[in-house]
């Protein structure tokens, strides 16, 4: 297999991000501190000195999640923008008309969220 020497910058980028969550897993598995059975006082939850309250298991609101996921997906967005804003002179009309239907489609997303109450919070 003869990979176009074009790629070879983007598999030793991908590498070295496997590579580093390979050896962070690792480290924090066999580094990090290990936790004892039983019921000792000293592996009980604590916070700040205030007695903990209710269970940990309580369902989080929708809206949580639903701002999680609308934050990754206009993070992406902002992603996809930088490699036009470098190159944008080189994709002249063309490649400015295909930003814009892209931005369009992510305004049409926002309006729906927005329309569809996901971002009032009082609610």
């Amino acid at each position: 297999m003869n990979l176009p020497e074009s790629y070879i910058p983007i598999l030793l980028q991908a590498g070295v991000a496997i590579a580093f969550v390979a050896v962070s897993l690792l480290g924090a598995h066999f580094l990090g501190p290990k936790q004892k059975k039983g019921d000792s006082v000293k592996n009980q939850s604590w916070e700040c000195g205030v007695p903990v309250e209710g269970n940990a298991r309580t369902p989080f609101s929708i809206k949580y999640f639903l701002t999680a996921v609308l934050f990754v997906l206009f993070d992406i967005e902002i992603v996809f923008f930088y490699p036009y804003a470098v190159n944008f002179r080189e994709f002249g009309m063309e490649g400015f008309l295909a930003v814009l239907m892209f931005v369009a489609i992510f305004f049409m997303a926002f309006f729906y969220v927005w329309k569809r109450g996901a971002l009032d919070w009082d609610k």
